[in-house]
């Protein structure tokens, strides 16, 4: 990031990875639609000379053409890759962590049953690849990877669910209960529940010249 001279990261969250960055660009903006992040990231960025704008996950950027020469993103909820060419420089990279296919759904299927194919390959890089290059970027790389999760007892599991919300929708301890005892028996017996967490990394880079055919 220390060589760019603009750049843009989407969906910050409250700008914990950002921080972590030792030299930002000239010009470093964050983008985060929920209103608790945006204050959560705004003070914590801040006073690092990042501009935290608030904007909701959906089309158009709220910035003009060829505006960055580096976007990044971590666990973005939607990628919108039109967006994303629009507001590169020429020559600019996009780089970004991604939520793999069937991430952690050994704990989903546990509480929700098996989910339909469509859902297991919802994140696959395969369609990022595809999304990069319907936009007009040329891929770079493509790396994905299966890490081991354990939860070592039910008090984890309660707290995962409650942090990443959208694994079990609406999940409370009193509806699930029946499903968080006999989840709790497996671990007491086995002494662990094992789920397989999933992510890529995808580099894509404009073209530093128009594709033929492509609009100038």
């Amino acid at each position: 990031m220390a060589s760019a001279t603009a750049a843009l990261d989407i969906q910050t969250g409250g700008g914990e990875v950002l921080a972590e960055v030792p030299v930002y660009p000239l010009l470093t903006v964050a983008t985060e639609g929920w209103p608790p992040n945006v204050a959560t990231a705004t003070a914590r960025l801040h006073p690092r000379g990042v501009v935290v704008v608030a904007d909701a996950d959906e089309p158009p950027l709220p910035f003009a053409d060829e505006a960055f020469d580096l976007v990044v993103s971590r666990h973005p909820v939607t990628v919108w890759w039109d967006e994303i060419a629009r507001v590169l420089r020429p020559g600019g990279t996009y780089f970004s962590q991604q939520v793999g296919p069937a991430s952690v759904f050994e704990l989903v299927e546990w509480f929700l049953g098996p989910q339909p194919d469509e859902i297991h390959h919802r994140r696959h890089p395969d369609r990022a690849r595809a999304g990069a290059t319907s936009a007009g970027l040329d891929v770079v790389d493509v790396r994905s990877e299966r890490l081991r999760t354990e939860f070592f007892d039910i008090g984890a599991v309660v707290w995962f669910l409650r942090k990443v919300i959208w694994m079990v929708p609406g999940f409370t301890v009193e509806e699930h209960l029946p499903a968080l005892r006999r989840l709790h028996e497996r671990i007491e017996a086995d002494g662990a529940f094992v789920a397989t967490t999933t992510r890529f990394l995808i580099e894509a880079r404009k073209p530093a010249q128009p594709k033929p055919g492509a609009p100038a």
